[in-house]
């Protein structure tokens, strides 16, 4: 998959993933698209994961169900980037 189709796919990830998690993640465009690219990635290594047995480095694809993994890792990021980013009150 190229580039653009990447950027595409990781704006509609992200845009979707950040309208369903709970809460106030911050970031604009870019760390919608990064979060997207990342959730992307995760994604499609964890579908991976379950559907061979092996962890391999893929992205999902842009159809249905690549954008549908694409969320799916897009929330696990947006998950793990609070655990990182939580501040002490």
């Amino acid at each position: 998959m190229n580039i653009i189709a990447w950027i595409i796919l990781g704006l509609i990830a992200g845009a979707i993933a950040k309208a369903i998690y709970p809460g106030d993640q911050g970031g604009g465009i870019l760390g919608t698209m990064i979060l997207g690219i990342v959730g992307a990635f995760l994604g499609g290594s964890l579908f991976t994961l379950l559907q061979t047995g092996s962890l391999q480095l893929t992205a999902a694809g842009l159809s249905i169900p690549g954008v549908f993994v694409a969320v799916l890792g897009a929330i696990i990021a947006i998950f793990l980037w609070g655990l990182l980013n939580r501040r002490a009150v």
